[in-house]
């Protein structure tokens, strides 16, 4: 990049380093890192500059891959050179903007040492993760989208685990959405669902912000493939060598959750590839691996290039139609044949037609903009009333008998009563 290029051209003190995390280092001749921080790539999370004659000098911090300099948000060059980005995006009429990793821009002062690596869950912790100078960023931001006509929408990437930390980033004057990883995250389990779903919720409230739901993306296991596996909430990638995972378990409890998902009040996100049932390709190569993760842990992690497979459009086309030479970026699994696109639009039952009728469905009762009500039930389903609808989850226990009702759409065939790893909206009679 033209700023980082000119960084790197300057002196140790000049103007075009300020946009940069670029510090000295520890020790007599600074050969230490500023700090012990880690790339969450795997490896230092420093790399050290040197001069065209190979003589070395500052560092600059990238908490992730080395080719992703973290910025310095209390430089001015910084805050204006992103009011001119932002500007520039909306002038070409873009509705809005996905913040990646938005808890991180912000830096703790002095940036001190931290613990080593720590988490809580999926979720990492320490001195360079939702810091709150980073909501005077999305101030700012917020008030150049309201420049504009016209709906214009924030949405954070922040992995926080407290749900009422991450409401601040959708309270009134800054982002409109934030992705719910505690939703994404939760256990196949009914009373994480309903924990998640309440406090979720109740934190959003109280910022007048819509929650979020989302089972997938490009940074996990895919819902299809993690639902199946030992620990469900467990999101990082799987090797070959590793646990394979049961494919029909994995399938069913995945349309369940979707339309657990699809039935809720807020916003639902959906992961391409999610509305055919993709699993993850578990078996991906290790000599066509991809993602930095994996070469960065000196390949110990897998890394994320499992749930990143070219979409199968075409199951019996070369590459499955993907591109025009059938060449693909990462080599598909064969299980993507039979479930590639053209197998699967308009034929009653598939994973596609469940989730159109859903989507159907959610947009014609208005379940976005629902209130949600909690229904009585067995321990291990997950019940709740939005508007007309009553929607029943059946997560991993006995079958339960359905009541009186028209049933308007299922994850399975039902007959009188809900399997195991199953879903339902009924209109009650």
């Amino acid at each position: 990049h033209e700023w980082f290029q000119a960084a790197i051209a300057a002196e140790p003190g000049a103007p075009e380093r300020q946009r940069y995390l670029i510090r000295d280092g520890r020790g007599p001749s600074g050969e230490l890192p500023p700090n012990n921080w880690r790339s969450l790539f795997g490896g230092e999370g420093w790399s050290r500059l040197k001069r065209p004659d190979g003589t070395p000098e500052q560092w600059y911090l990238h908490l992730f891959d080395v080719h992703q300099p973290d910025l310095d948000w209390d430089s001015d060059l910084v805050k204006e050179g992103f009011d001119d980005i932002l500007r520039h995006w909306l002038d070409l009429g873009v509705d809005g903007f996905r913040v990646d990793v938005a808890h991180s821009l912000v830096k703790a002062d002095g940036l001190p040492d931290a613990e080593e690596h720590t988490k809580q869950g999926n979720f990492n912790l320490g001195p360079m993760w939702d810091q709150d100078g980073v909501h005077d960023v999305y101030r700012r931001w917020r008030k150049v989208l309201e420049e504009y006509d016209g709906d214009r929408v924030l949405v954070a990437e922040a992995w926080i685990p407290d749900p009422e930390r991450l409401a601040r980033y959708v309270r009134a004057d800054e982002m409109h959405q934030a992705f719910n990883f505690d939703f994404l995250s939760s256990a196949w389990d009914a009373a994480s669902y309903r924990r998640v779903i309440t406090k979720t919720m109740a934190a959003n409230a109280a910022v007048g912000a819509p929650t979020t739901w989302v089972l997938s993306n490009h940074d996990v296991v895919r819902h299809a493939t993690r639902l199946a596996r030992e620990d469900t909430s467990d999101t990082e990638g799987i090797a070959a060598t590793d646990p394979q995972p049961d494919a029909a378990l994995g399938i069913r409890r995945a349309r369940a959750a979707t339309l657990m998902m699809l039935a809720l009040p807020g916003s639902a996100y959906l992961y391409q590839g999610e509305e055919l049932g993709l699993p993850e390709h578990t078996t991906v190569p290790d000599d066509l691996r991809q993602d930095p993760i994996w070469f960065r842990s000196e390949r110990d992690q897998v890394g994320r290039d499992g749930c990143r497979i070219p979409m199968p459009w075409i199951g019996d086309a070369p590459g499955a139609g993907f591109s025009p030479t059938g060449r693909t970026w990462l080599p598909q699994p064969d299980s993507y044949a039979s479930l590639a696109a053209d197998r699967q639009i308009g034929v009653p039952g598939s994973t596609w037609s469940m989730y159109h009728d859903a989507l159907r469905l959610r947009r014609e009762l208005g379940l976005g903009e629902g209130e949600l009500t909690w229904v009585e039930a067995d321990e291990h389903v997950v019940a709740f009333d939005n508007g007309e609808v009553r929607v029943l989850v059946n997560v991993a226990g006995a079958p339960v008998p359905l009541p009186d009702g028209e049933v308007l759409l299922a994850s399975t065939e039902l007959s009188g009563e809900l399997p195991t790893d199953a879903a339902v909206w009924l209109r009650l009679r």
